[in-house]
């Protein structure tokens, strides 16, 4: 019995300890949360004036963590939600999107330049493993989906989504287990992520999928993720190879959903959704469901290239982005070079990329 008793008394001491830490030593808290927060929004903070914002917030400027405001060393209680809430915008792939001056209208998509039937063909047993496998995972799609292109494309992006943040996540690790700089990759792949899923949002909101729907696409990000997500760590140029083709396969998806919407298969709709209105910088009176597909398409021609330019990088033994792949490719094939048997190499052709069209 007096063993228990000094447990208890021991415990009820302890927890008296922690309590009194919790409730009256809160300045040290305090303390704790400013360190926390970044210089550099310090210094924003710090210079922050509300009725200098010119755009919108999610709340009010005069709204913070905590009305404490007599503490004026407390940053963190008196940090404004405008900061601490801070929206990230994504941006476009494309280059002439993020640029444009004026919103796009169909004409201006139409003249993007996109090179609808460029092919990489499979030279190694990587890439046509890579072909083979894209080209068998096109046949239940087809089966299921025949032309009910809406609902195709909501399942492709949520396929298409995974292999950018599985590819950065691998290589995030990668680069700190080496305590070395990526070359460049991590952004990309993000990037690309980020991409296919405005993809996915703007089809979920036109395509209003039903449970079922969801559920199938849940399993099928399932497995997909955990399959490629393995692919990837076995080898990651099968893996970028097999993205090429996958991206290959959605261009010609989607120039058959073009085709379908012209010959009037499927109602050019003009309800198109803010959320793509806003992303690809389309005009708001003019934009369409057309507008949109040529919109994302163009995406995928960017990914479709993106992705074997990465595989062909891995193959050289080249994956600094940073480094002038042009320079690389020449050297290899000169002919008092040391000759590199790659995937679109030949004795005739000293080029690392074999395009048909």
């Amino acid at each position: 019995m007096l063993h228990s008793a000094v447990i208890r008394t021991t415990t009820l001491l302890s927890f008296k300890r922690i309590v009194t830490s919790l409730f009256l030593n809160r300045q040290s808290i305090n303390l704790h949360r400013t360190l926390l927060i970044p210089i550099t929004l310090h210094n924003k903070f710090s210079t922050f004036n509300p009725t200098k914002q010119s755009s919108p917030s999610i709340v009010s400027p005069s709204t913070s963590v905590s009305n404490n405001s007599s503490k004026g060393n407390d940053i963190a209680s008196d940090m404004p939600l405008e900061i601490l809430l801070h929206t990230h915008h994504p941006e476009p792939v494309r280059h002439e999107i993020i640029e444009s001056k004026e919103p796009l209208k169909t004409a201006d998509l139409e003249k993007l330049d996109v090179k609808l039937k460029l092919h990489r063909k499979p030279v190694t047993i990587s890439d046509k493993f890579a072909f083979a496998l894209v080209k068998s995972l096109r046949v239940p799609s087809d089966w299921f989906f025949k032309k009910k292109y809406i609902h195709r494309s909501v399942m492709l992006e949520t396929v298409a989504a995974v292999p950018g943040m599985v590819g950065g996540s691998i290589r995030h690790l990668k680069s700190l287990r080496k305590m070395k700089h990526d070359g460049g990759w991590i952004s990309h792949l993000l990037h690309e992520a980020e991409n296919e899923r405005m993809h996915l949002m703007t089809w979920m909101r036109i395509a209003q999928p039903k449970m079922w729907e969801r559920f199938l696409i849940t399993a099928v990000q399932g497995i997909f993720y955990n399959a490629f997500f393995a692919l990837y760590l076995l080898s990651p140029r099968t893996a970028h190879r097999v993205v090429g083709y996958l991206e290959e396969e959605a261009i010609v998806s989607y120039t058959s959903f073009l085709k379908e919407i012209d010959e009037g298969h499927i109602q050019n709709i003009k309800d198109v959704p803010d959320i793509a209105i806003d992303y690809w910088h389309l005009d708001r009176e003019t934009a369409t469901l057309r507008d949109v597909v040529l919109a994302i398409r163009a995406d995928e021609v960017t990914h479709r290239d993106t992705n074997h330019h990465f595989a062909d990088r891995i193959v050289l033994g080249h994956e600094d982005l940073r480094e002038d792949i042009k320079r690389v490719i020449s050297k290899e094939s000169a002919p008092d070079g040391k000759f590199r048997k790659i995937a679109g190499f030949n004795e005739n052709a000293g080029e690392a990329w074999k395009w048909s069209q």
